[in-house]
């Protein structure tokens, strides 16, 4: 298991457009991405409203989980898509 912890800058933070980048990018991974908010509420990264139901805003920052596969590939992955999209 990988976990990396990431500050959204995004001004709209985890809004539909961006929501739905990280749920293409997540589904074409072969690990389970669960992100998790400050307050403890956590959603796995291919469920698009379950995402957006975390209510991440610019500011917070999350905890991103990377289990099975290719764990530390996959999870470098999604840090580049964080840094670049969010």
């Amino acid at each position: 298991m990988k976990k990396f912890e990431y500050t959204v800058k995004d001004a709209n933070g985890i809004h539909a457009r961006p929501a739905g980048l990280l749920v293409k990018v997540a589904k074409a991974l072969d690990s389970t991405i669960t992100l998790e908010n400050a307050a403890g509420k956590s959603a796995v990264a291919t469920k698009l409203m379950a995402v957006m139901g975390l209510g991440i805003k610019q500011g917070d920052t999350i905890t991103v989980t990377v289990e099975g596969g290719d764990e530390k590939a996959n999870a470098s992955a999604m840090e580049k898509f964080f840094s670049e999209n969010l």
